[in-house]
């Protein structure tokens, strides 16, 4: 038999794969055997022309069955596709939360529920305690009441559970943990975390707070699932992240780590790599011969609110000349807004939520929407410690000149990007500043 040259080998190495948007649109791509999910988000990205920030992450989702969850970067995704059922699809989503819990991880993991910090009188330094998960020499366990469904009932019955490397186990007896009192539940290698889409009423759970965990190997249906349910997103969090940790370990601080990494066999291309974000945003001073960093908060506002009445009083000076292009200040001002990734129009305010549960909810995830109440108004929805709120913007005339304020006119800005533009670098009456937009992109 004649051996295949190298070309017919790559062309039978190589897969069809489907990603789908937010919006309904598919693309379909040809990606090698080995490629990883964050190879096929720069991918996207590159196709796409959008900006990548190593937030893009592909999501397995399954509508029958109610689950999705997000791919971690160094999986295979043909890998993947061939345990997902006909129905299932991969979705493009932003992350912002993926790898939250490398820069906080004291937000993730509450001391009463992580066993060595209650031994050790919750002494374990910051550092450390991320230290333990990815040391496998170490054990770590989680431990705390979870609902779960009976299986084949509607029930759900209260256990004390642990969650450790080899495994969820739960207590046949209160709260003990003797090997004799303990019953596995689920292992972590042979399976994933996912979680439920469906809403509490289609499974009668007790909270909000549901995930489950299901076998990743082959098809499976409801009956295979272990469906869990936590008291508040806090525990839930908590048990979804541990067992991520724990499952996968070290790998997940270097794909948080190294994010340009790339195989040498990937395609020849540079995506742009940039980032809308606290860190990328700075105030400048441009008055002397070379650019000046602004440290100073004061100094940083001044120079915005200053930089603010230049740019009205220079559109001033073009609405007095006049102009017949369709691209007046006048009217531009009024519809710039409307080119920016982070804004959805006319999105109801649960759709708003929804969009910023998908994307992780991290300080500074925000998106600007269309105002119901108000039709010349718009509202700003920004999430804070876990928390959603929405804050409205409001129009104001000037000399015959609208402006947008937040802060019932106290500042003004001439249109929503220059309001967005401030509102990263300074926080005004907001609970934290601007950091990430809530982003669609059309494949």
């Amino acid at each position: 038999m004649p051996s295949c040259s190298p070309d017919c080998c790559l062309f039978q190495a190589v897969e069809i794969v489907k990603v789908w948007s937010e919006d309904g649109a598919g693309k379909v791509v040809e990606i090698p055997a080995d490629m990883t999910a964050r190879d096929v988000c720069q991918l996207l990205v590159y196709k796409s022309h959008c900006v990548d920030d190593n937030a893009w992450t592909l999501v397995e989702h399954h509508p029958i069955l109610g689950l999705e969850r997000y791919l971690e970067d160094h999986e295979l995704v043909v890998q993947v596709q061939a345990s997902m059922s006909s129905d299932s699809k991969f979705l493009f989503r932003k992350n912002y939360a993926k790898y939250e819990f490398f820069r906080n991880p004291l937000n993730f993991f509450p001391e009463q529920m992580v066993a060595w910090c209650q031994e050790s009188d919750g002494s374990i330094p910051q550092s450390q305690l991320l230290q333990n998960f990815l040391n496998s020499s170490s054990c770590p366990e989680i431990q705390g009441y979870l609902h779960m469904k009976e299986p084949g009932r509607k029930s759900w019955k209260k256990l004390y559970m642990f969650l450790r490397r080899s495994g969820l186990y739960y207590s046949t007896k209160g709260t003990s943990k003797e090997p004799r009192h303990l019953q596995l539940l689920s292992d972590l290698e042979d399976s994933n975390i996912f979680t439920i889409i469906t809403g509490r009423k289609l499974h009668n759970a007790p909270t909000d707070y549901q995930f489950c965990i299901k076998p990743s190997k082959g098809r499976c249906d409801c009956k295979e699932l272990k469906m869990l349910c936590a008291e508040d997103e806090q525990s839930r969090t908590c048990w979804m992240t541990a067992f991520r940790l724990l499952k996968y370990g070290i790998v997940l601080y270097q794909s948080y780590s190294i994010p340009q990494q790339r195989k040498s066999n990937l395609l020849p291309f540079s995506a742009p790599v940039r980032s809308v974000s606290e860190n990328s945003l700075v105030a400048m001073d441009f008055s002397g011969r070379t650019g000046r960093v602004i440290d100073n908060p004061l100094e940083a506002q001044s120079a915005a609110l200053e930089e603010g009445q230049t740019w009205r009083k220079r559109s001033q000076r073009m609405n007095v000349l006049g102009s017949s292009s369709p691209l007046h200040p006048s009217s531009l001002s009024t519809v710039i807004h409307r080119t920016q990734v982070w804004f959805h129009g006319r999105i109801m305010r649960d759709e708003a939520h929804k969009m910023i549960i998908q994307q992780g909810q991290v300080d500074g995830l925000f998106l600007l929407r269309d105002s119901q109440s108000n039709p010349k108004a718009f509202v700003l929805t920004l999430c804070h410690h876990q928390k959603i709120k929405h804050f409205q913007i409001l129009p104001y005339e000037e000399d015959g000149q609208v402006f947008f304020s937040l802060d019932d006119g106290t500042t003004k800005f001439t249109d929503l990007i220059h309001l967005v533009e401030f509102y990263q670098l300074n926080r005004g009456v907001l609970p934290c500043k601007l950091k990430h937009p809530c982003t669609n992109v059309a494949l």
